[in-house]
């Protein structure tokens, strides 16, 4: 069975494979490694482990070999470059007149291929820019439009619950995230209490939908009603990680308010509806 490390690169939540041949890597070596776009440096997150075929990437690349003092400053150079290709960016497109708004620049280990990241409202031809960054930075060029939850997760920010966005921090990738999930969760619907410093619906309402999911469909609506073992009565709120529900019991001119478990009352409960795609299931993660 084959052999891989997983490494991940700075900025990168992502943990890849690589064949790490006969040399044992330990967590936290730093590593040349061979990638589609050239040699890159990268951390090792996962010692060498053994795994089954079905598992192991199709196309799995090699790391080169463990890095030296001379990659480490190869690398740091390439990071103390990354400034002036932003700054010439900037300058060449405001001298072509191109309405680019760049973010930041990303230049590769050797030094060799520089990755512009930018925002834009309208359409440009960037070919004569590419051009001219090309000879001013000697370098080859890629320019990569960004979008609202890429730009937070590039630059990194701090999100209502005071810790790092998740995007930034752990996220591999960005998943659905809908209008229903908040809905589901029993959420204000306002758009500042569940939307993230990108303006999009927040990523880690994802996260217990599943569970909310379920118990949604054993939990009365509010002001729904229902027959406690105090009689009928009105639903006030319900608790959904505690799975009660709060009633308003009226008993001739008088009523109390009481919570009982959602298993000790009874109600009607609605027939399930064919599923359809409204707008509550809009992905909002798409552009």
């Amino acid at each position: 069975m084959p052999i891989i490390v997983g490494v991940k690169f700075e900025h990168n939540a992502k943990t890849y494979s690589f064949d790490p041949g006969d040399v044992a890597f330990d967590v936290g070596d730093l590593v040349i490694v061979e990638t589609q776009k050239g040699n890159e440096l990268g951390q090792v997150v996962r010692a060498n482990i053994i795994v089954p075929e079905e598992e192991c990437p199709k196309e799995l690349k090699k790391v080169v070999r463990r890095a030296s003092g001379r990659d480490l400053d190869l690398a740091k150079k390439a990071k103390e470059s990354e400034p002036r290709a932003l700054e010439t960016a900037r300058e060449k497109a405001t001298a072509l007149g191109l309405g680019l708004k760049f973010i930041s620049a990303e230049v590769s280990f050797d030094c060799k291929r520089v990755v512009l990241y930018f925002t834009s409202e309208d359409r440009v031809d960037f070919r004569d820019l590419v051009k001219e960054l090309a000879s001013a930075l000697h370098a080859r060029i890629e320019l990569r439009q960004l979008y609202e939850r890429d730009d937070v997760k590039l630059r990194g920010a701090l999100g209502m619950c005071g810790r790092e966005c998740c995007c930034r921090s752990h996220l591999k990738d960005f998943e659905k995230v809908t209008v229903k999930m908040a809905k589901v969760q029993g959420l204000s619907l306002n758009p500042t209490k569940i939307s993230g410093i990108c303006g999009k619906l927040m990523c880690c309402l994802k996260y217990e939908n599943d569970y909310y999911a379920e118990v949604f469909k054993i939990m009365p609506k509010l002001n729904a009603k229902v027959t406690t073992p105090d009689g009928p009565a009105v639903v006030q709120a319900v608790d959904m990680l505690k799975k009660t529900v709060t009633c308003k019991v009226t008993s001739e001119d008088t009523f109390v308010v009481k919570t009982y478990p959602v298993e000790k009352i009874t109600f009607k409960k609605p027939a399930p509806q064919p599923a359809k795609k409204g707008k509550d299931e809009e992905d909002e993660d798409e552009e």
